[in-house]
């Protein structure tokens, strides 16, 4: 059971070391050091949001290290919206709401590329509005239901 390919394994798998050098690029850090702080608490904020079989797939894309963080993480019953997940972050590690919207863009950028297009619009469509922007991608209305 465990040697099986994964079925969503990403196109080129990528170290811990390597993802840290993408986030540290991303988010312009001045030390890994920094990064590794980063993608710490971004993944384990959202392993408190994703749940189903969209965090165990985000969770094999990712390098060992970061699939630890993100599925170390009791799912959380309140779903922030975006801007939500951005206060919650910044309230649990003392920064500002900016510096935790900017980590988090930096940390998201990569694990959307990790992810691919068709795992990051099943999580999109589990998570509330608002979490497409950190991902980096455009935000789209969901159709409004019709009024009966």
């Amino acid at each position: 059971m465990y040697d099986q390919p994964r079925a969503n394994a990403s196109a080129t798998a990528m170290t811990f070391d390597r993802m840290l050098e993408r986030v540290r690029y991303e988010g312009a850090y001045p030390t890994r050091e920094r990064a590794a702080e980063a993608v710490h608490h971004v993944l384990a904020a959202l392993g408190r949001q994703l749940t189903g079989d969209e965090r165990v797939d985000l969770a094999q894309c990712l390098p060992v290290e970061a699939a630890l963080t993100l599925t170390a993480q009791i799912p959380d019953t309140r779903h922030h919206t975006g801007w939500g997940f951005v206060k919650d972050l910044a309230a649990r590690t003392g920064a500002t709401p900016a510096t935790a919207r900017w980590d988090t863009g930096a940390v998201l950028a990569t694990v959307a590329r990790l992810a691919g297009p068709d795992l990051l619009a099943r999580i999109l469509r589990r998570l509330p509005d608002g979490y497409a922007l950190l991902f980096g991608q455009a935000e789209l209305r969901r159709p409004e239901p019709a009024a009966a």
